[in-house]
């Protein structure tokens, strides 16, 4: 895994300050330790910093080809590399490596923008092709990799693996969108293709963008979409055979490196199932590895031991301390925009074990998205198959009115808070899943905002997001909708930038079979009976599984990689909250109002209300907001 980073000139071939480009480099160290280098010439240059994983002699980037008229700067990994070498050797082309670096040069002289269509895997790149006066950037399907760009006022792009290497820019603009303000107290994080400032954007999953000199800024193109197409039908049976296969087929295409891999075991069904296909791929004892809480409640290193003993991996498990609470400075640096996912402390602490075993690991990311295991789906279709049989008029009218007048009741029984639910019947889906999602209600949103603040985001709503997404969604099922509103906002925005920063931090390459886009795309072929079934999530995948895991993995309750945030913040935290939502800095921004920012500590602190998530993104946001002072 490596860093990349890049300054081309739009206008014509001016010259390009080589030293600024180590500086992007410099910058983005972390995610390749081994070896860095800087290509230039008049009108462009480009920088990578390098992990080394497969080829290790050979792999040396900024890459070129035979005549160096076609160069590329990439993050990530072509699992189908081999088979594309040969394709393109049949076709004339000389390859001198054994990396998937080269096949990308080579995929560019052959088929152009439509490359990436060929690839299978995860990256993130730049094409410079000097006789085409072409600066080529992609992005994989899902997002598993990053990429950021940014148009300069003297007609430069520049691009970067994170924010940190494009705010070395001379000149770069590092005034906050509002908009983008907006989405993270809404979502925990700011949504593709968003980042929290003006001047910059993410390229988003499965999108390209082709600049030419002297042509006007270039537009993202969209090259891959997930399609809800249904397949042939199968019997459960066939399904569960099929998936297997699958799976360990993605699984076996990530074990290839020429550096030690392991595996993150948490005890769940996803990163179970990794581990079981890999004991079964392989000779050796799979390094296996899992964090473990002192608090039964956020613990599951049993249920990971339990496996481990299983397949006979070589396991290792590290507790993390209740008070583990130092990181909350360090977090805003790895991810240089807020970020407000609490399980980034627990990822990071495992990423920190595994590469002291491991180079690179297999995870389960993504098979709750792809495969409904989320309690939030089983909810949302229940609430869905109730609010479909009444007339919409009826249901505005009668439910927004039981939601008004009946009270909040967070203490009570779960069959007793019916608030809620009377409000989400009263919306259509996607709103009431926007809201459900929410770390905070636009309710409590609008009171926290200054009057300023509200003004500035000129009527916007953080729902407009998923507006977007549903507008365009090739679903036609409830389950499938919500399924493909995370796929373009959760999973990269939150589940795989957690992932990626945490990882890279300490030089680890992660790689997620139910990541793989081929196996993505058929199990969003099958019918959402065998994802969802009778409030089960997953029910074809914990069905498939039951000849290599046992009921106890595969039934249990889901936990979830959390944090105690509500202790925290009345114990160790406590000070550290108060002076930080009740000091100046918060309120000094213009974005907040005073009051409600002393109003949610009093109310957690002396538990009248668990204001634990609000918290937490206010902190995270005080974080960044002192990170932008330093710089």
């Amino acid at each position: 895994m490596c860093g990349i980073a890049g300054i081309f000139d739009t206008a014509g071939r001016r010259p390009i300050d080589a030293a600024l480009v180590r500086r992007m480099n410099a910058a983005l160290r972390h995610r390749g330790p081994d070896e860095d280098d800087v290509f230039t010439e008049a009108g462009v240059a480009l920088g990578h910093t390098r992990l080394s994983v497969i080829d290790l002699q050979n792999g040396r980037q900024p890459m070129a080809n035979e005549d160096g008229s076609v160069l590329v700067t990439y993050n990530g990994e072509i699992y189908n590399f081999r088979e594309l070498a040969t394709e393109l050797a049949h076709c004339g082309h000389v390859l001198r490596t054994r990396c998937d670096t080269e096949v990308i040069v080579h995929a560019w002289e052959e088929w152009g923008v439509r490359c990436v269509e060929r690839f299978r895997g995860m990256f993130a790149f730049a094409v410079f092709d000097r006789r085409r006066g072409t600066l080529f950037l992609a992005r994989d399907r899902l997002g598993v990799k990053p990429l950021y760009y940014t148009f300069t006022d003297d007609g430069l792009l520049c691009f970067a693996s994170e924010l940190k290497a494009l705010r070395c820019l001379p000149g770069f603009s590092c005034a906050v969108d509002p908009t983008a303000v907006e989405d993270y107290f809404a979502l925990g994080y700011v949504p593709d293709p968003k980042t929290i400032y003006h001047a910059a954007r993410k390229l988003a999953p499965g999108w390209t963008l082709l600049q030419r000199i002297g042509a006007p800024r270039a537009v993202p193109v969209q090259y891959w979409d997930l399609p809800f197409v249904p397949a042939p039908p199968l019997s459960l049976t066939e399904a569960c055979a099929e998936l297997v296969a699958r799976l360990r087929e993605a699984v076996r295409v990530r074990l290839v490196a020429d550096v030690p891999l392991g595996a993150f075991l948490s005890g769940g069904v996803d990163s179970s199932a990794v581990v079981a296909m890999m004991a079964g791929l392989g000779n050796e004892p799979v390094e296996t590895c899992s964090i473990g809480f002192p608090d039964p409640r956020y613990d599951e290193s049993r249920f990971a031991g339990e496996v481990a003993s299983l397949y006979r991996t070589r396991h290792h498990t590290r507790q993390v301390d209740p008070d583990d609470t130092g990181l909350v400075d360090l977090l805003a640096a790895l991810y240089d925009e807020p970020f407000a996912d609490s399980s980034a402390l627990p990822t990071y602490r495992v990423c920190q074990l595994a590469r002291e075993r491991v180079t690179v690991a297999l995870s389960g990311d993504g098979g709750d998205e792809h495969l409904a295991g989320y309690r939030r789906y089983r909810l949302a279709v229940a609430e869905d198959s109730v609010r479909r049989r009444i007339p919409a008029a009826w249901r505005g009218a009668m439910f927004g009115m039981l939601g008004r007048a009946y009270p909040k009741a967070d203490w009570a029984p779960r069959f007793l808070r019916a608030k809620t639910t009377f409000q989400g019947l009263a919306r259509d889906l996607v709103d009431a899943y926007h809201r459900g999602v929410s770390l905070l209600s636009p309710e409590l949103r609008a009171r926290l905002f200054s009057p300023s603040m509200r003004s500035a985001l000129q009527g916007y709503s953080a729902l407009a997001t998923f507006r977007g997404h549903a507008v365009r969604a090739p679903a036609d099922d409830p389950l499938a909708l919500l399924q493909y509103l995370d796929l373009k906002t959760y999973l990269p925005g939150d589940i795989l930038t957690k992932v990626d920063r945490a990882s890279m931090a300490h030089a680890l390459e992660v790689r997620g079979p139910l990541l793989d886009h081929k196996l993505v795309e058929w199990i969003a072929s099958l019918p959402s009976a065998f994802k969802l079934r009778r409030g089960e999530g997953k029910f074809v995948f914990k069905r498939s599984l039951e000849r290599y895991l046992p009921a106890s993995i595969l039934y249990r309750r889901k936990q979830g990689f959390s944090v105690p945030l509500e202790a925290w913040f009345r114990g160790p935290l406590r000070e550290q909250v108060r002076e930080t939502l009740c000091g100046d800095r918060l309120a000094d921004t213009g974005y907040f109002d005073r009051a409600v920012l002393s109003e949610l500590v009093e109310q957690h602190q002396a538990g009248r209300r668990d204001y634990s998530s609000p918290i937490w993104a206010l902190l995270m946001f005080d974080a960044f907001l002192r990170l932008q002072e330093e710089e």
